[in-house]
């Protein structure tokens, strides 16, 4: 089939995506839901992520080619590719793509412009850079982790959004376009290297100042944004359910206040001694009622109160719902719809996920490159 029209600012960006799991494919989904031509390199033997390919929704708008990175042709397939390419994204542990043939010296040697994006939890260099990982570890070495949850009890898990996505495939992204323009302006190509670590350290830079000024503590829920402040947190209704506060501005807390029906009686806010006596106080009120009469009470209130909801209800929730925050492909499979939003190129949903090997003809008629096909 010919290649639909891209929508999206990314219209004629061509990227290699060298097949993995976690923030590189989400990097690579990214660049392709802004309209980005993405051929994903798939190895033989099957779908990295253990789950059906058709349902892998960090494969959507993308185009997937099979390549035997061990065979005796293989690398030298991917430097063909790298040589039509903008960008080129991989995921390997330090020295991997070297010793496969498709480091950045093959690759820049075929393609001076170049970017060459390199996705680790490590980071290319440092005594850990060649050791095995995961977010969770990622995080809890740049200090993130640490500082979510309450006081008492072990760090929460934040699934893996904050080191994997936030920290890891955001980072990419953005390196990687930074480079291209530079790319574009000067014609000569680089390698990014984006760490795990290096991003999500960098997520905390509002943390580390506040730090420096002596208005954050170096321990968990004792502070304005993380649960130590009774105005800006997470509390339980009487139906299970929980509603999420953050009232920090006085106008706000004033609204949240007489919404809740605090009492003129409340323990002062501005009394970090008192929090305590504050937040009994407000868990008890939220006690009293169902989150969805609290959810009744707020609802459009300047209180900043908001339902905690379940993935299923968020794709629900009339606001979200009303700006197409989840859309859903041909196959009625509900998803993120892509984000941010463009006024004159916007993105969306061209392609379902890419099967691994499914393109290998178009690709190989679009960039070029019949030797794709065996040929």
């Amino acid at each position: 089939m010919d290649e639909p029209r891209s929508p999206g600012p990314l219209v004629g960006v061509r990227v290699v995506e060298l097949a993995g799991i976690g923030p590189g494919p989400f990097a690579a989904m990214l660049l392709a839901d802004l309209g980005a031509d993405v051929v994903r390199v798939d190895r033989p033997g099957g779908a990295p992520l253990g789950i059906d390919p058709a349902h892998d929704v960090t494969n959507r708008n993308k185009r997937s080619v099979v390549v035997d990175l061990k065979s005796e042709a293989g690398p030298g397939l991917v430097v063909e590719l790298a040589r039509r390419a903008d960008i080129l994204i991989e995921g390997y542990r330090p020295g991997v793509a070297e010793r496969l043939g498709v480091g950045p010296d093959e690759c820049l040697a075929a393609n001076p412009r170049l970017v060459y994006g390199r996705m680790t939890g490590w980071g290319q260099e440092g005594p850990l850079a060649h050791s095995a990982g995961h977010d969770i570890g990622y995080i809890a070495t740049a200090g993130t982790l640490g500082m979510i949850g309450p006081a008492e009890g072990p760090p929460s898990v934040p699934a893996n959004l904050l080191g994997d996505y936030a920290g890891g495939s955001l980072y990419l992204a953005v390196g990687v376009l930074a480079a291209l323009h530079h790319a574009r302006s000067t014609g000569a190509g680089q390698v990014v290297d984006a760490a795990i670590v290096d991003g999500t350290a960098h997520l905390g830079a509002m943390i580390w100042g506040m730090l420096g000024a002596g208005a954050w503590q170096d321990r968990r829920g004792v502070n304005l944004l993380d649960g130590g402040c009774p105005y800006y947190g997470v509390y339980q209704t009487s139906d299970g359910g929980h509603m999420a506060v953050g009232a920090l501005e006085r106008p706000f807390y004033a609204e949240f206040a007489a919404l809740l029906e605090l009492g003129e009686d409340a323990p002062d806010r501005d009394d970090p001694s008192r929090w305590g006596e504050l937040r009994q106080r407000v868990a008890e009120r939220f006690r009293s009622r169902t989150r969805q009469e609290w959810t009744e009470v707020f609802e459009g209130r300047d209180a900043c109160v908001a339902p905690v909801l379940s993935l299923r209800e968020a794709a629900r929730h009339p606001h979200l719902a009303a700006r197409g925050t989840f859309t859903a492909d041909a196959e009625g499979r509900t998803q993120p719809a892509p984000a941010p939003r463009f006024s004159a190129t916007p993105g969306g949903l061209r392609r379902p996920p890419a099967v691994p090997g499914a393109h290998t003809g178009e690709v190989a008629r679009d960039w070029n490159l019949p030797a794709l096909n065996g040929r």
